[in-house]
């Protein structure tokens, strides 16, 4: 087999200039999960850690990829050098298949030297995301992006992964689209650092501005600590998108002024090296000869699966349950 570390030593140094081409195969290496990822994440490390991580979830149908096309060009217009897009698409349960349709709506910005946009499968991952968006962050960290925007898949109320990756989460909501109050379930309220109710021209838009605004105001607060801001826009216009950012900065002046963006950060790390970990398990534990054997037991009653794991654990040399 061929020495390959050399082509990745090379792919790094060209992306770190900027290349959309290193940076599009270093993407694609982080999701075929290449033997190579572990010496990419070091040749990367000194590199992250320094862009601004903004994430944007939300019901499909209120405007993500149109609000974050906007972003994208406010963004540029204040000066920032680069600034990459994460854009994950659902895959289907039958095929595996995407349409990664989110580079279509953000055709303006193709020619645009200093914008990376990188459509990403969720490949049946929950929460919004995809497994290698974490890792994708870091090459985009690596290639100079000084923002980075993610945009989950737009499932509905179960997408708050999201808020373990960025440093300020918007929630995305607009008329129109069921009760505001909706937004309540499953922790999505809580997830949010912006609410952006998108669409603000159309009737009911008020409403779902007031609705938000009184959840918030019942919410138990600490003294100081951060009360989420709620903006009115109507991106196709566009309209909205420079308060969106001056919510963006409140909310990073905060993160800075408590400490918060160190915290928010080590736990974002705490949990990729915990992704990372339980995938090598997951992996060993496959490679158990006594598995099937195990699950066998468990389906006939023979066996209850409490007892099945800590034969498991004994095997792999970890502590029983």
């Amino acid at each position: 087999m061929t020495d390959q570390r050399p082509e990745l030593t090379t792919l790094v140094k060209r992306a770190r200039d900027g290349d959309p081409r290193a940076v599009a195969k270093l993407i694609t290496l982080v999701e075929s999960n290449d033997p190579r990822l572990p010496e990419l994440a070091a040749a990367l490390a000194a590199d992250t850690g320094t862009a601004q991580v903004i994430g944007l979830t939300g019901a499909p149908g209120v405007g993500k990829s149109t609000v974050t096309a906007e972003l994208v060009r406010a963004l540029r217009a204040a000066g920032r050098q680069r600034v990459g897009v994460l854009a994950v698409d659902p895959s289907s349960p039958f095929t595996g298949g995407a349409i990664l349709g989110d580079r279509v709506r953000m055709q303006d910005h193709a020619t645009d030297p200093g914008v990376y946009i990188r459509s990403m499968s969720s490949r049946g991952s929950l929460g919004g995301l995809a497994a290698a968006t974490p890792q994708a962050v870091r090459v985009l960290e690596g290639a100079g992006c000084e923002v980075i925007l993610v945009e989950t898949v737009g499932v509905g109320q179960a997408e708050v992964a999201v808020a373990s990756l960025a440093d300020t989460t918007l929630v995305l909501l607009a008329p129109g689209l069921g009760d505001a109050i909706q937004a309540a379930k499953a922790g999505i309220l809580e997830i949010a650092d912006v609410f952006v109710v998108n669409k603000a021209d159309r009737d009911g838009a008020d409403a779902t501005y007031h609705d938000i605004q009184g959840m918030i105001g019942l919410a138990d607060r600490a003294p100081g600590q951060w009360r989420p801001q709620v903006v009115r826009a109507v991106a196709t216009r566009p309209s909205g998108i420079d308060e969106i950012l001056a919510a963006i900065d409140k909310h990073r002046d905060w993160l800075r002024t408590h400490d918060q963006l160190r915290r928010r950060r080590e736990q974002r790390a705490a949990a990729e090296i915990e992704a990372i970990v339980l995938a090598g398990l997951r992996h060993r534990i496959e490679a158990v000869a006594a598995l099937p054997g195990l699950a066998a037991a468990v389906a006939a009653g023979e066996q209850d699966p409490y007892t099945a794991a800590g034969a498991i654990l004994t095997e792999l040399g970890a502590a029983r349950p």
